[in-house]
């Protein structure tokens, strides 16, 4: 079936919340097509009632009926339904399952917005990010890692956001310039960018892609080609991945020990 989602060209859903939201999508699409044929039916009817031809007298008295009236009530009453039927229970879900999230293992990977692109940040191996300090940045993009952490040895980035398939993800999305906004419109989510704050964001992908990220906050000249690449792939290949990423960075990250020849 042809819904007003799909019809005005939305991409398919990809994350497992995502069917709420196109749900929300449709109906309010369906209500505003409900809404602007009943305008343009009532605006018709006026035209052919009320022209100079069949009303030379103008008549000041106004509507005598409450039929107005009844389809205000109408129009609040599916307002209503909306913001309490689909708009709250997908806020709640996005909000207060968090903790719930958080208990499942997720892969986590910190989202870095600069002009004119994104840089990941990965914790590596030990699951653990290296200790963040701002001070640090050297230049745009920047994950700022205290080389004096040892957690931070095995961290690496990447330009390319990679996540495993069936697996929920916890991005922290965060910029050393301005505000950006990182955007997944298969995931059907999207959060602000703002330097100085890591702000988390989650969902859960449910098939196999390779799609892009955008920036959804005009940021600078640069904006409209302000876009990144996101994999997701199967467990076992995240892995592989992930396991040679944090193996070369903390080769090349771990302090070498001195050696004193012996005489």
């Amino acid at each position: 079936m042809q819904t007003p989602s799909k019809f005005l060209g939305i991409p398919e859903n990809f994350s497992e919340h995502g069917g709420q939201v196109d749900l929300m999508i449709d109906v309010v699409h369906y209500f505003m097509i409900a809404l602007g044929a009943g305008w343009t039916v009532f605006f018709l009817i006026c035209l052919f009632l009320f022209n100079n031809k069949r009303n030379k007298k103008a008549q000041y008295h106004g509507v005598t009926n409450h039929i107005s009236t009844h389809l205000e009530i109408g129009v609040v009453i599916i307002e209503a339904v909306l913001l309490i039927g689909l708009a709250l229970p997908l806020w709640k879900e996005r909000t207060d399952t968090f903790d719930r999230v958080q208990a499942e293992e997720p892969v986590r990977a910190r989202v870095i917005g600069y002009q004119f692109a994104w840089n990941y940040h990965y914790p590596g191996a030990d699951g653990k990010f290296g200790r963040i300090d701002r001070r640090l940045v050297n230049n745009v993009g920047d994950p700022c890692i205290d080389p004096n952490d040892p957690n931070g040895w095995d961290d690496f980035t990447s330009s390319v956001l990679k996540l495993p398939v069936d697996r929920p993800a916890i991005l922290s999305i965060t910029s050393t310039d301005v505000i950006h906004n990182y955007a997944i419109v298969p995931m059907r989510i999207q959060q602000d960018a703002i330097p100085g704050k890591d702000i988390p964001m989650w969902f859960k992908p449910i098939k196999k892609m390779e799609t892009f990220v955008v920036c959804a906050q005009l940021c600078g000249e640069g904006h409209a080609n302000m876009s990144g690449v996101m994999e997701i792939i199967p467990q076992t290949s995240y892995d592989k991945w992930e396991e040679g990423q944090s193996k070369e960075a903390l080769e090349n990250n771990k302090p070498k020990k001195n050696t004193v020849a012996l005489k």
